[in-house]
């Protein structure tokens, strides 16, 4: 019979509702039943794609005595990270404070006050390599509830006042300067691996956040290291097999430092900010590789994350099954020698192991290889190779498909309609600028309320209960801003400045300017997270920071400018001490020191090809976070279009910054000079 979560939305709490274990989601409901009957909570928190999640579900929570165990002596409550960041952001802080580390599946044991005294994450179902098994941390967990009380309720007030004393107070109007720049700068290349591309060892994650501040201070400095880092490290990820050579889109991480094998996991935020961060390279150097990797990684997720409502699913899981009914990391994307042989004859199958490099030792488990491009494209026949990916993606379709976790989280459909507008702009792409706008209109109709208050995600044409964290409101409206400079259309500007209202009042503290991860009326939880550093995806106070700075430049508002300045004073402090952590801040401070520029482009009306031309030039511009405006002459979409005329009847760009302006012009090649295209 199934428990409680069958009646969520989130794929990851559905998982469970078949368990034996009597789940319940996250809930004062949940509380007050644990009050009543007097037993500690098991707190278990993971998501969908995530390959140890399904482990230890498989393990232990579909274990009848081990769910007879934990039905007696706890209230069980299953959290899906990806629908509640804050509560996943407040009990890792105490894991790792703890532990000194972390990861998911997270478990952590709590009163009935929610106050945590004992961690973990992944527990074996038997004792393994020194860890203890689940059943004897619950035995032991259960002893000291029953026996030694006051101990635990002193450990647990201990945590909760600890964490309490760690709020974030760096702020300022202060931005980062020239100096600042260049230590992170220089922070980040003394963590270079010049031999591997990338920053660290293994596991080595995709740096899209670093990449895109490397590419912006090349922009406004002439740095040629920041360039060769940027470009080095995504030409080996791009050549490596933490990228689908057949279907585009690139994995989670590489288990090693070589990028060759990955975490087989395909995330929509990786995609989404690696699909940019590609374009923009391919904006600064014209890089074929480039190219062809940014509109790869956009057919990806079009082709495997687009959901029937408009929107973008979250991941695509590590584990599928192999073929025999077990479920096996990595089984959907390796191949060996006999399985090219099957599928292209041993002619293209010899090229394709040459190309692929496919090895009978393999570079995997069993024999089998995860595929990478590590030669020149020179090197071999490009219609032959193009016929062989053909072949092979066409049959590994047939294989048994990694699940699809298919709700969509507004922050990261954010970051996917920033990605697609700016590429389907670039490579004259209009299909992918629908699917950007088909994302916009899903955010604004399904999770946007009369408010503009926004929900965490949807399923199914379904809002979740969920309310939108600082990341949603900062990305979604990162990503309007950039649908908004791609189309020409006003509204994006406007549904922008609605949800950067709520982050001015509803996160913004008004004294300091530092910013929390959820609202001041949000659910209260042990301590209202606030963290400044990028994680796998933009940091909420980084994120809000670059979207305040745009909306300024768009609309010359002191308030939101200001506002952004202040939250930039954590990179200030921040960004020369751990700039791989705080790489998109760093990016949003590069623009702020450049101006950002104001790019508006005037027309006699948006069908003129001219006018679209000249339009198409301003996108191209490399000067970082460029805003741009695009409309009729004397129209009214934009602030930045209020009294800019044509010139000579011609189509006309006009280019400020700190409220000084070039002369207006009609050339596309001074434009281009003028953003540094």
């Amino acid at each position: 019979m199934p428990n409680r979560l069958a009646h969520e939305t989130s794929p990851y709490l559905l998982q469970h509702a078949d368990n034996p274990v009597d789940w319940w989601p996250w809930s004062d409901e949940a509380f007050a039943e644990a009050r009543r009957r007097d037993v500690p909570v098991l707190l278990s928190v993971g998501y969908s794609s995530c390959h140890w999640c399904h482990v230890m579900a498989h393990e232990s929570f579909e274990d009848e005595a081990t769910a007879r165990y934990l039905n007696e002596h706890f209230v069980s409550v299953k959290v899906d990270r990806e629908e509640r960041p804050d509560v996943d952001a407040v009990y890792m802080e105490a894991v790792q404070a703890a532990t000194g580390q972390g990861g998911w599946p997270m478990t952590v044991f709590l009163t009935a006050d929610a106050e945590p005294f004992y961690f973990g994450t992944y527990f074996p179902p038997a004792p393994r390599h020194g860890m203890p098994s689940f059943r004897q941390v619950l035995e032991g967990v259960r002893q000291a509830w029953d026996t030694r009380r006051e101990e635990v309720t002193d450990v647990a007030g201990k945590i909760v006042r600890d964490l309490a004393h760690r709020e974030i107070g760096y702020g300022g109007t202060e931005v980062p300067g020239e100096e600042e720049l260049a230590q992170a700068l220089l922070g980040l290349t003394r963590e270079y691996d010049a031999q591997r591309g990338g920053f660290g060892t293994a596991p080595k994650f995709p740096p899209a956040m670093a990449i895109e501040f490397l590419l912006r201070h090349h922009a406004r400095t002439g740095s040629e290291g920041a360039l060769q880092m940027a470009r080095d490290t995504c030409e080996r990820m791009a050549r490596g097999g933490i990228y689908d050579q057949l279907g585009g889109g690139f994995a989670r991480y590489s288990v090693d430092r070589d990028w060759v094998v990955p975490h087989f996991e395909k995330m929509l935020y990786d995609n989404a900010l690696l699909c940019r961060v590609y374009a923009h390279l391919w904006r600064a150097t014209g890089s074929e590789l480039a190219r062809r990797v940014a509109l790869e990684t956009a057919d990806f997720m079009v082709r495997e994350l687009r959901t029937k409502e408009g929107g973008f699913a979250s991941a695509l899981d590590a584990d599928s099954d192999d073929g025999t009914g077990r479920h096996v990391e990595g089984a959907y994307y390796v191949w060996t020698p006999e399985q090219l042989t099957e599928v292209l004859g041993e002619r293209d199958a010899e090229l394709a192991a040459r190309c692929f490099k496919v090895t009978e030792e393999g570079t995997f488990e069993q024999g089998a290889s995860v595929l990478q491009l590590p030669q020149q494209d020179s090197v071999f026949d490009a219609e032959q190779v193009a016929s062989v990916r053909s072949r092979l993606l066409r049959a590994r379709s047939a294989r048994p498909a990694p699940g699809r976790d298919d709700k969509v989280v507004a922050a990261w459909n954010g970051l996917a309609i920033a990605a697609l507008a700016e590429t389907g702009a670039y490579f004259g792409r209009p299909d992918l600028v629908d699917a950007a706008a088909g994302a916009a209109d899903l955010l604004v109709r399904l999770h946007m309320d009369e408010h503009a208050g926004l929900s965490r995600t949807s399923r199914d044409g379904r809002a979740g209960a969920n309310a939108g964290v600082l990341e949603d409101y900062a990305d979604v409206a990162e990503g309007f801003l950039a649908l908004a400079s791609v189309t020409g259309e006003g509204v994006w500007l406007d549904f922008a400045g609605l949800l950067l209202g709520h982050v001015l009042t509803r996160f913004t503290d008004p004294a300091s300017g530092t910013l929390y991860d959820t609202a001041v009326d949000a659910e209260k939880l042990i301590r209202r997270p606030q963290d400044p550093t990028d994680n796998a995806t933009p940091s909420g106070w980084s994120a809000a920071a670059g979207a305040l700075l745009s909306y300024a430049a768009h609309t010359g508002s002191a308030e939101h400018r200001t506002a952004a300045e202040k939250a930039l004073g954590v990179v200030r402090a921040l960004g020369p001490r751990v700039p791989r952590f705080i790489g998109w801040g760093l990016a949003v401070a590069e623009a702020a020191l450049d101006g950002p520029r104001e790019v508006a482009v005037v027309g006699a009306s948006p069908d003129d090809e001219a006018a679209k031309a000249l339009h198409h030039t301003a996108l191209l511009g490399t000067a970082p976070g460029a805003v741009v405006a695009f409309g009729a002459a004397g129209g009214e979409e934009f602030p930045l279009l209020e009294g800019r005329p044509l010139v000579g009847g011609e189509p006309t760009a006009y280019v400020c910054r700190n409220f000084a302006c070039d002369a207006p012009t009609t050339d596309p090649d001074r434009l281009r000079a003028a953003l540094g295209g």
